[in-house]
């Protein structure tokens, strides 16, 4: 522990507080990576000197009817403690209207002529958008002070020169690391750390190990497509503060994932992927991915066996292509999974984009290949108006595109405090599949659809309408104790 923490557990354990200090880490780009220049952004410490912060050219996915088109947009990223004063000029004429989303973040810039400027209190990973353009926006990762190098300020740029030193640490330092076709194989018991202004072509598999920790503010990802950082079979990992294209987690236990950063641009881009694994924790994370953002499935590419124990909270989604959340589609039929147990709690949904009707949902438990779904929790869950979907879709389904069998069911579901603002969704849909594979006990609580609350007892509700009427949901047949209330 270092001293500074010590003294406040110290303090703090006498009823003593202080106050945050300020500070601030900027970290240079390395030579030879693809840089934008839309926006400058600086940084600063209320009364300090300005600094530069690097804007990287990351990929996303603009679907134009059918077809999927890849865009450049920025990238920016820092370390503060306490308070920061930020800076974002627009390179490409007067900013006329000016966003920072999550919305619910209430951070309102204030915009001079090219520039808008905004304070942080703490750590954000946030969209800063100009005139309107989604897909030429900046990502900016404001992140906590990094407290987990594990050089502790011994000057070292390489994991040959580190390995002298610390060999139970792999050290990629500021600069391009190029591992070409290689993967790098955590060992048992290893950190992998890659410093904030390195960037890692290439991938970081922790691959049937147990206590194993990814750190850093640096960038891993593929040249083409593919996963910068893979869990399998592994127990006991942590993963956090990096910014890379996609993190799956499958067949393991114990796996936490703090403050990491994914966006993709390329098909079947998902995110956060969790399958056939247990006791899973996704914290604090940003996913702008060309499908799905977050997914829970049990058997699948090789993975075998059930998911339980998923908690994903204080995450920001943003669904370029497909669902922010998806559940339940992959499993097994001849050993059948239960994908049970899983939360989502304090979560902002800025954007989902799906034309196939079959795909939409921003929250979507699809159950099929005999699994069965339950003991589901979306709690404080914050949607913003989205291009084209739909809320909800719950469906026990066989989709054999995918599944050689439909799920067996969806039990025990509670949606509370739901909230969305817009008027770009279409019907959310609720249905099981016949008598044998329903949905029972879904529970919407507190739902809240443009400043309404949905309930079964609302005002102004035609006694011969169903609640879902209300809300634009479908609610079909084979649906078991469905209830919405305030």
């Amino acid at each position: 522990m270092r001293k500074k923490s010590l003294i406040c557990v110290l303090l703090c354990g006498l009823g003593i507080t202080l106050e945050a200090q300020n500070r601030l880490d900027v970290y240079p780009a390395p030579e030879g990576v693809e840089m934008k220049d839309d926006f400058t952004v600086k940084v600063r410490v209320p009364g300090g000197e300005w600094q530069d912060v690097p804007t990287y050219m990351v990929k996303v996915d603009e679907v134009r009817g059918t077809k999927h088109c890849v865009e450049k947009s920025s990238m920016s990223y820092f370390d503060f403690e306490g308070q920061v004063e930020v800076s974002v000029t627009s390179n490409n004429g007067p900013i006329e209207t000016a966003r920072v989303r999550p919305l619910s973040y209430g951070i309102e810039p204030a915009v001079e002529g090219s520039t808008l400027t905004f304070s942080l209190d703490r750590p954000r990973n946030i969209s800063v958008e100009v005139n309107g353009d989604i897909f030429h926006n900046l990502q900016l990762f404001a992140n906590p002070i990094d407290v987990n190098n594990p050089i502790d300020g011994v000057k070292i740029t390489s994991a040959k020169q580190l390995a002298k030193k610390r060999k139970d640490v792999i050290y990629f330092g500021p600069g391009v690391h190029d591992l070409g076709k290689d993967t790098v194989y955590v060992a048992s018991g290893q950190t992998v750390y890659v410093a904030g202004g390195a960037v890692v072509y290439g991938l970081i598999h922790a691959d049937s190990v147990q206590d194993v920790k990814i750190y850093g503010r640096g960038v891993i990802m593929q040249k083409g497509r593919g996963e910068g950082v893979r869990v399998s079979s592994s127990r006991n990992v942590e993963i956090d503060g990096l910014i890379s294209t996609q993190c799956p987690v499958g067949e393991s236990d114990g796996v936490k994932v703090t403050n990491v950063k994914v966006v993709s641009s390329y098909g079947w881009g998902d995110g956060l992927n969790v399958f056939a694994s247990s006791n899973v924790h996704y914290d604090g994370c940003f996913a702008r991915t060309s499908d799905d953002c977050t997914t829970i499935y049990a058997t699948r590419l090789g993975y075998v066996g059930s998911c339980r124990n998923i908690v994903t909270e204080n995450c920001a989604l943003w669904a370029d292509v497909a669902h922010p959340i998806m559940i339940g589609l992959h499993g097994n039929v001849e050993n059948p999974d239960t994908i049970e147990n899983i939360v989502y709690r304090n979560i902002d949904i800025l954007d989902h984009k799906e034309k196939q009707i079959d795909y939409q949902g921003c929250i979507a438990i699809n159950a099929g290949d005999l699994n069965i779904v339950r003991n589901c929790l979306f709690e404080d869950i914050r949607i913003e108006d989205f291009r084209q979907g739909a809320l909800v879709h719950m469906k026990v389904t066989f989709n054999k595109k995918y599944c050689a069998a439909p799920g067996r069911g969806i039990e025990d579901v509670t949606f509370r405090n739901i909230y969305y603002n817009g008027s770009g969704e279409g019907y959310s849909v609720i249905v099981g599949y016949d008598e044998g594979h329903k949905i029972k006990n879904v529970l919407f609580e507190n739902l809240v659809i443009n400043g309404e609350v949905i309930s079964d007892d609302m005002p102004g509700k035609p006694a011969w309408y169903k609640t879902g009427d209300m809300a634009g949901f479908i609610v079909g047949e084979h649906v078991e104790n469905l209830r919405f209330i305030k």
